[in-house]
C-alpha cells in the first residue's frame, strides 16, 4: 500500500508506520519525491492550500482516503474532490482542548479586563477606577450560550460549567449533555439570545450555516452580552458584525476566524476597541499533530483490515 503524508507529520509518525508500505512525503509547497500515482492514503497538511489538493487529486487517482488534521472540511469539498469516491476523515476532537481553553480565555479577558490592565502596565498608570465602582467582574453565574455543542462546543461547556457559569446549547439533534443545563434544536437557539451573557459560536460551516449569525441575530442579543467566533468565519456576515460592534447592539467580540484570512489590514475589525483579534489560533498546541498521528495511525490500522474509520464525514452534509 502506497501512502502520500504531510511532512509536518514525520517527526511523529517515522517509525510507528507499518514495514509493508511504501511512504511518499509531501513538503509545505506541496511538492514531493517519488511516484503517487498508486497511492491509496493521503494525510494532508493542517494548512492545505486548494492548490496543493488539486494538485494532489489529479496526480493521484488511485486514492481512497484523506485524513485532515482540520475539523472543518468545507475548504476540502471542492468539485475535482466531491467527483471522485474518496472517504474523507476528520480531526473531530483533537482540537477541543486548546480551543476550550482559548475560548474561556476570551471570557476571562472580557470580566478581567485583562487587556486593558497590560495596557495600564505598558503605561505605568496606577489605575483606581474601582473607586468609582469599574470593577471586574466575574464567570460565575454568567450564561454562556453555545452554538454547535460538538466536541468543542461540549469542552467549552464543562470549563464553562467549572467556573460556575450556566451552560447553554444547541445542535441538530438534541440531546441532555453533562455540564450543560439546556440543550435545543438548531432552529430555537434565537429564542435564548437576549438572556445569554456570552454566544460562542461552534458550528461547522456548510450551506446552510454561511452567515447564519446576521443582524437580526445582533440585534437580538443582550447589548451587554460578548460574541466570540472559534468556529469559521463565513458564518458571520461581517459587515453585520461590524455595525453590530460600532453602534453598540453587543458589548464586544472574541474573534478567532474571518470570511479572508488573514483579515485584510483595511478591515474596520482591526480598529475598534471592542474587538478582540486573534490569528486563527485557538487550535495551536504542540499535541494537535501528536493526537493527529495517533488518530491516523489508528484509523490506518481499520482502514488496511476492513474496518469502520473513526471521524468519517459526510461529504455531502460537510460534517
Amino acid at each position: 500500500m502506497n501512502l502520500l503524508l504531510s511532512s509536518e507529520f514525520a517527526p511523529m509518525l517515522e517509525g510507528l508506520l507499518p514495514k509493508d508500505v511504501e511512504v511518499v512525503w509531501l513538503d509545505p509547497l506541496g511538492n514531493w519525491e517519488g511516484e503517487i500515482h498508486d497511492a491509496e492514503v493521503y494525510l494532508n497538511a493542517g494548512l492545505l492550500k486548494s492548490t496543493i489538493l488539486e494538485k494532489v487529486l489529479q496526480a493521484a487517482p488511485a486514492l481512497r482516503w484523506q485524513h485532515t488534521l482540520s475539523a472543518g472540511v468545507n475548504h476540502l469539498l471542492n468539485p475535482s474532490h466531491l467527483s471522485r469516491n474518496i472517504i474523507l476523515t476528520n480531526g473531530a476532537g483533537i482540537h477541543a482542548i486548546p480551543v476550550a481553553e482559548f475560548t474561556l480565555g476570551l471570557m476571562l479577558d472580557h470580566v478581567k479586563r485583562l487587556h486593558n490592565l497590560h495596557q495600564l502596565q505598558t503605561d505605568h498608570e496606577w489605575d483606581n477606577s474601582w473607586r468609582n465602582g469599574n470593577f471586574l467582574r466575574e464567570l460565575s453565574g454568567a450564561t454562556v450560550l453555545i452554538i454547535g455543542a460538538g466536541s468543542i462546543g461540549q469542552a467549552i461547556g464543562h470549563r464553562a460549567n467549572a467556573f460556575g457559569m450556566r451552560v447553554w446549547g444547541s445542535r441538530k439533534h438534541p440531546e441532555p449533555l453533562p455540564s450543560f443545563e439546556k440543550v435545543v434544536g438548531s432552529s430555537e437557539w434565537y429564542t435564548l439570545l437576549p438572556e445569554a451573557d456570552f454566544v460562542v459560536l461552534a458550528l461547522p460551516l456548510t450551506p446552510e450555516t454561511k452567515e447564519i449569525i446576521n443582524a437580526d441575530v445582533f440585534k437580538a442579543m443582550n447589548p451587554t452580552a460578548y460574541f466570540i467566533n472559534i468556529a469559521r468565519g463565513a458564518l458571520v456576515e461581517e459587515p453585520a458584525l461590524i455595525m453590530a460592534l460600532t453602534e453598540g447592539w453587543i458589548a464586544g467580540a472574541g474573534l478567532d476566524t474571518f470570511a479572508v484570512e488573514p483579515l485584510p489590514p483595511e478591515s474596520p475589525l482591526w480598529s475598534l476597541p471592542n474587538a478582540f483579534i486573534t490569528p486563527h489560533i485557538s487550535w495551536s498546541s504542540p499535541n494537535t499533530r501528536q493526537r493527529t498521528a495517533e488518530l491516523f495511525l489508528d484509523n490506518l490500522h481499520r482502514f488496511r483490515h476492513g474496518l469502520p474509520l473513526r471521524n468519517v464525514v459526510d461529504r455531502q452534509v460537510g460534517y
